[in-house]
This record gives C-alpha cells, sequence and structure tokens, in this order.
C-alpha cells in the first residue's frame, strides 16, 4: 500500500492519534509528540555537521541513530491513546541506562566542572545545545501531557537523560574541535 503525503484531513484544526482519536492539534499529546519530531530532526542536523573525515565523531553519528530510533518510539507513545500505549514497544531501563553509560564515558574524558558553561564557541557545540534545549522543551511538554493522558515513566525520564547527554556532548564537541568553553561568572 502507498501512502498518500496529502489526506486532507487535518484541514480543520484535526488530527489523528494512534488508535484513531481525532483530537485538535494543539492538544497536549500532539505538543509534546511534535516537539520530539523537532528534536529529531535538530540532532539529524548536527550529525549531518560532525566532520565527515574524522573518525573520532563516528561514535556520535552511532549514538545520535540509536538515539532517533529511541525519539520514534517516544513520538509513538505520545501519539497513543488508552488501551493503544501498551502495543507499543517502550522505552525500556536499558536504554536509560546506556544513555547514562554513555554520559558517563564522554564525561570521565573531559576536565571536571566547577561553572556552568555559557553554550558556544563553535557553530556545533552551540547547535548541540539548541539540542539540548528543544530535549527540555520536549521534556516539560511530555510532563504537561502526563497531567492528562498515560504517558510512561521511562519516556519523561529518557528525554530528562537525553538533555543531560546532549550537555557533555557539546562539551565534549568543544573539546574535539578545540572550542574556548566559556564559563558563567555570576
Amino acid at each position: 500500500m502507498v501512502m498518500k503525503i496529502y489526506t486532507k484531513c487535518g484541514d480543520k484544526g484535526r488530527t489523528s492519534l494512534i488508535g484513531g482519536e481525532r483530537v485538535y492539534k494543539d492538544d497536549s499529546r500532539v505538543e509534546a509528540y511534535g516537539t520530539v519530531d523537532e528534536l529529531s530532526a535538530a540532532l539529524a542536523y548536527l550529525c549531518d555537521c560532525l566532520p565527515q573525515d574524522n573518525q573520532r565523531f563516528e561514535i556520535f553519528r552511532s549514538d545520535m541513530l540509536r538515539i532517533q530510533e529511541k525519539l520514534m518510539s517516544e513520538e509513538a507513545l505520545l501519539c497513543a491513546c488508552g488501551k493503544t500505549v501498551k502495543k507499543i514497544p517502550g522505552l525500556t531501563d536499558s536504554d536509560l541506562e546506556w544513555l547514562e553509560c554513555r554520559i558517563d564515558e564522554i564525561d570521565r574524558t573531559l576536565k571536571p566542572l566547577e561553572r556552568f558553561t555559557i553554550p558556544g564557541g563553535h557553530r556545533l557545540v552551540s547547535w548541540a545545545h539548541v539540542c539540548r534545549t528543544i530535549c527540555r522543551r520536549a521534556e516539560r511538554t511530555a510532563v504537561k501531557a502526563s497531567h492528562e493522558y498515560e504517558v510512561p515513566e521511562n519516556a519523561i525520564k529518557y528525554l530528562n537523560r537525553l538533555s543531560d547527554y546532549l550537555y557533555v556532548l557539546g562539551r565534549k564537541l568543544s573539546e574535539e574541535l578545540g572550542a574556548k568553553e566559556s564559563y558563567w561568572e555570576p
């Protein structure tokens, strides 16, 4: 079966969730999965901008592809309604543990953090921080949706850990690209 790109079903401001429920496009679930989709696109851009001729960045490309696959699950979970959510492969404790391991692996290679860093120093570092802030917004929208609907706990936890991963990735990219890390001086 070939999917048609336009259906005209959303022309009046409504869309379908997994399971068939029709909701307005400003529904908190739509906002949540849309923000996760935005995050996935931002990660794709970051990944595509990493230097192609340098093997040091391959692990980050691999990380981001794995993360984007998990974000597709995240979107599906946020788009599901009622009993349908139980039919969708969820985000597992091992998905969270993988992110935590990657954070720890990267963090061990960095100078210990003593002050808050200010984003910037290189366009890729800045973009990693843009991804981090989109991730934080995605987390907030998922939490908001959880006040009204069933949102699996690990879906929110995954976004929380992912923003931490993106923070240490930004620091690691600063180091790898020779960018000067700036610190907040209150």
